[in-house]
């Protein structure tokens, strides 16, 4: 009898202690919570907002009609680009968030810590533990940003020759950069305790540039769902605030989203369109910039409500800018952004491509590297030249500072810019005066008119018997041909802008030939200044 309650008691206590392990508030998850579940908790846990939500999307069905454009598509293609956004050519982009904490890997730390086998999640786990004990949600407390002063940041970005700033107001991540009221993860409430949005958006337009934000909030729907697999933080109620439903992310090709199958509630779908319209009434942005997954099927119908909203209110402030990736849009409701990539030839309508200071990563990692700012001149040019704008993107540490050779960079293309920008100002689809010629890449002649003077800026060495025409022909030694001004164009006169000097010429039936000294003044490219006659 005795055995029989000693072996009944013990079986007691590991049953017992079966239901604690299996009660872990990090133990997995996958297996036992459905998508609507998983949407469920992340409602539960934002649910003191719920109010707020629905009085923002309230506004938004009440004013998206006030205006010009109206909630479908077919409205939203008559959209275009507004003149001071067509004129500005260059932009800085900013990725600045917990992320820059780690400073491992990339910007994509928050999701690829979660996602066994990969080098960020060895590193997380080698540096500060397992994932149930020192999660994403833990290195806020470590994001002080002590040393950012906006004020400062805006004085360099109008010394590169910028002529907008677009912070990420909040990434994959879900910590919002501004003071939002629709959550507690915010860079105002917690971490640095600052509207960083806010003070970024009052120090860049003191500087006369234009504002506008990233939202990168969409892809939040799935981006910690690799910490339902395993035991990690992502998995505890608590913090279904910051890391949101974390569903299973269903598709094979991040780019196919017509086959992508992940779970998106209306609820999700209310929540961005009520973070994006609080984006719009708190900053008023010139330019939003979106990610891809907004192209998501599931988004189709609330993007127009915002585009609407967006497009009317600012049209009283001279017309605002949407970006939007591959095919996210009906084509014409928005500008498209190229990321990391370009158009081939003269586009009709305005476009930008957008790319980062750095080669490894868009937010700051240690040990990365940098582009030169010949590369990145090069690319402007090309880029403007086909009635495009660049938009060049930093990564500032977790203390507010810049990296000293992004600052270096950006100095080399202002003072580049300082020189020539007024003639990229009207290098424009104009171009087209050269057809059938289309100069793509670098180590090319590019050209612009203005009335009767050309403007070409070539891209090659200070030595230029090493570059070459669109064909691919070497130029003679210091005697660069530039195509396209035959022998019935008259040519009355050239000159390097850089130091206004007249430059010997000879106009042939192959074109224009240009006698320079061996090393011309001026840094990466070289505009001529062509007087035309008639």
């Amino acid at each position: 009898m005795k055995r029989f309650f000693l072996l009944l008691g013990a079986a007691l206590l590991c049953g017992t202690c079966g239901a604690v392990a299996a009660q872990s508030s990090t133990a997995p998850t996958y297996k036992t919570l459905s998508p609507e579940a998983a949407d469920l908790a992340w409602q539960k846990a934002t649910a003191k907002f719920e109010p707020q939500r629905k009085a923002i999307i309230a506004r938004v069905d009440q004013h998206m009609n006030d205006g010009q454009f109206h909630p479908d598509w077919a409205s939203l293609q008559h959209y275009r680009s507004p003149a001071w956004y067509d004129d500005a050519k260059f932009g800085i982009f900013i990725h600045w968030g917990v992320y820059s904490v780690p400073a491992f890997g990339s910007e994509w730390y928050s999701r690829n810590m979660y996602q066994q086998g990969t080098p960020e999640f060895a590193h997380h786990v080698a540096t500060y533990g397992p994932q149930s004990k020192f999660g994403y949600k833990d290195f806020i407390p470590m994001f002080k940003a002590e040393h950012f002063d906006p004020q400062a940041w805006a004085a360099l970005f109008k010394e590169a020759g910028a002529r907008y700033v677009v912070p990420v107001a909040e990434h994959h991540d879900g910590f919002a950069m501004y003071d939002s009221s629709l959550s507690d993860w915010t860079a105002a409430k917690m971490g640095p305790h600052r509207d960083v949005i806010g003070e970024l958006e009052k120090a860049v337009r003191g500087e006369g540039l234009h504002f506008g934000v990233s939202s990168h909030r969409a892809e939040h729907d799935w981006f910690f769902a690799g910490g339902r697999t395993f035991d990690s933080d992502v998995n505890d109620p608590r913090y279904a605030g910051l890391y949101g439903p974390a569903e299973a992310h269903l598709t094979k090709n991040d780019e196919d989203l017509a086959n992508d199958w992940t779970y998106v509630s209306q609820a999700w779908l209310d929540d961005w369109l009520a973070r994006t319209a609080e984006l719009i009434d708190r900053y008023h942005p010139d330019l939003i910039y979106f990610d891809w997954w907004i192209g998501h099927p599931t988004f189709r119908n609330t993007l127009p409500k915002m585009l609407a909203y967006y497009y009317n209110e600012g049209a009283h402030r001279g017309g605002v800018v949407v970006n939007y990736k591959m095919h996210d849009f009906a084509p014409g409701a928005g500008t498209l952004d190229i990321e990391r990539g370009q158009l081939v030839g003269i586009q009709q309508d305005h476009w930008q491509t957008d790319t980062s200071i750095s080669n490894a990563s868009w937010g700051y990692i240690q040990h990365d590297t940098y582009k030169s700012p010949r590369e990145i001149i090069h690319l402007l040019v090309d880029v403007v030249s086909k009635n495009g704008n660049l938009m060049l993107n930093i990564g500032p540490r977790a203390d507010g500072t810049i990296p000293e050779d992004a600052q270096t960079i950006l100095r080399a293309i202002g003072g580049w810019l300082k020189t020539n920008v007024c003639r990229l100002d009207r290098m424009n689809h104009d171009l087209a005066v050269l057809r059938p010629r289309q100069f793509d890449g670098v180590k090319r002649a590019i050209a612009g008119r203005e009335t009767e003077i050309l403007w070409r800026i070539g891209l090659g060495l200070g030595v230029l018997e090493r570059a070459s025409d669109h064909f691919g022909r070497p130029f003679a030694k210091h005697a660069p041909r530039l195509g396209g001004i035959d022998r019935v164009t008259i040519v009355r006169a050239v000159s390097l802008l850089a130091n206004g000097q007249r430059v010997e010429w000879k106009q042939q039936p192959d074109g224009l030939h240009l006698s320079l000294s061996k090393q011309p003044v001026g840094h990466y490219a070289y505009v001529y200044r062509i007087e035309m006659g008639t």
